[in-house]
């Protein structure tokens, strides 16, 4: 039912756009094969005739380079699966629609891929990317999936290398919304990728970019996973990400030849869902290796002051840090505490649908006890060697103070023969 609907859709937006400067190829492919994934442990995943849905829009000139769109029509067993994946469907064929009405023919083509085994790990665009006579022509990829319902689609993972994609979306981008964070944690292999990203980065040797709805984690997966969960200016903002990057990069120079600009990796975050600030990973270490520098020259001109005066400061310094290092600690295990309390009171996912109420519960926690650790560090360390400096420098000046008052004192008496007053000197 869901590939006949499909090609439905399709067949309306091809005849309506037959007279535009673009066409439109229909495949339905149903490859056969294995492959080997190292994940939970490594296996070998089998398929037999899994169903792909290939569109490919280009120039009627026809185009030599093409971008790749990717989603999936299935789901987990027992969810509608309206967040993931129907609604990037939605999108897709939307996007396609609005490109193939445009009075301008693309430098490039593209290639709208509606996979029916991802969720049976990553079975179908295993299938196109290894099988698919279209699949040579692919230079990078976007990826549209879900970790959750509705809300902001987040770019997590790009590449891999490849900065002018992280480039082209914050440029073409509407509403851009990104975190390098997701990329480091995926690509360390600490926590492997499980999406089609992962088959086209490995498999096809092309970059791309993964975007995912991340909003209401708690639903994802689930029989709540419903299209009236899904607000519609949620669609909205994905669809105008996607068409305004794919128009980008689809009359680029660089997709012609993706080869090219194939070197290092970009650093890229959002500023308050705002604006994304994306640079190359080599300018952040150069700014790294700026500040170690700067720091062991500072540290070194402490240390050229006088023994007394350089010595005191680097056994300050390595009390702040053991005090900053500690309450890092002590901090880490009271959480750790709160949270195996609420386990024990049977409310461990309670942060996944109640986020705030979590950060204020572990925040409130981990700041409590930062606050503390330093408390004490200052009363006990800081506040009793200050308070001895303190107390050495006002005997100094009250000494001083003191030894005046005398010599004043005698200079009068010196002289009290010629004085018809007498001074009384009172002091503490």
């Amino acid at each position: 039912m869901t590939v006949n609907y499909l090609l439905d859709q399709i067949e309306q937006i091809r005849t309506e756009s037959k007279t535009g400067p673009h066409s439109i190829t229909v495949d339905v492919q149903r490859p056969t094969g294995s492959f080997s994934i190292d994940f939970l442990g490594g296996f070998t995943s089998y398929y037999d005739r899994v169903t792909n849905i290939a569109v490919k829009l280009e120039p009627k000139t026809k185009a030599q380079h093409f971008m790749l769109a990717n989603c999936h029509f299935d789901s987990v067993a027992n969810s509608p699966g309206a967040s993931d994946d129907a609604v990037s469907c939605s999108v897709m064929l939307e996007v396609l629609h609005s490109l193939a009405n445009l009075s301008t023919p693309l430098k490039h083509g593209v290639v709208f891929l509606f996979n029916g085994a991802e969720e049976n790990i990553l079975q179908a665009s295993h299938g196109f990317i290894t099988q698919h006579p279209w699949a040579q022509q692919v230079r990078a990829f976007v990826n549209l999936e879900a970790a959750g319902v509705g809300g902001k689609e987040v770019v997590f993972q790009t590449g891999p290398e490849n900065p002018w994609l992280v480039q082209a979306y914050v440029r073409a981008a509407v509403h851009p919304f990104a975190s390098v964070v997701g990329q480091e944690v995926f690509q360390s292999g600490v926590i492997p990728s499980d999406t089609d990203f992962r088959i086209y980065r490995d498999f096809g040797n092309i970059p791309g970019i993964d975007l995912a709805f991340i909003e209401n984690g708690f639903i994802y997966h689930t029989k709540y996973d419903t299209p009236e969960r899904i607000h519609t200016d949620s669609i909205q903002r994905a669809g105008d990400n996607i068409l305004s990057v794919l128009k980008h990069l689809l009359m680029s120079d660089e997709l012609a030849d993706s080869s090219a600009y194939r070197h290092g990796n970009m650093v890229f975050f959002d500023l308050l869902g705002v604006t994304v600030v994306a640079y190359p990973a080599r300018v952040g270490t150069i700014i790294n290796y700026m500040a170690a520098v700067a720091t062991v020259i500072y540290l070194g001109k402490k240390c050229m002051l006088t023994s007394n005066a350089g010595g005191r400061y680097m056994r300050d310094l390595a009390c702040a840090a053991c005090v900053a290092v500690l309450s890092w600690f002590v901090t880490l295990l009271t959480v750790l505490i709160v949270a195996l309390l609420v386990t024990l009171a049977g409310r461990s996912m309670f942060w996944y649908s109640h986020f705030y109420a979590a950060v204020c519960l572990y925040g409130s926690v981990a700041v409590g006890k930062i606050l503390l650790i330093h408390t004490l560090a200052k009363n006990l360390y800081y506040g009793v060697s200050h308070g001895t400096k303190y107390t050495t420098h006002s005997l100094a000046r009250h000494h001083k103070h003191r030894n005046t008052l005398l010599s004043q004192t005698k200079l009068i008496r010196s002289d009290k023969s010629s004085s018809s007053f007498s001074v009384v000197v009172v002091g503490n």
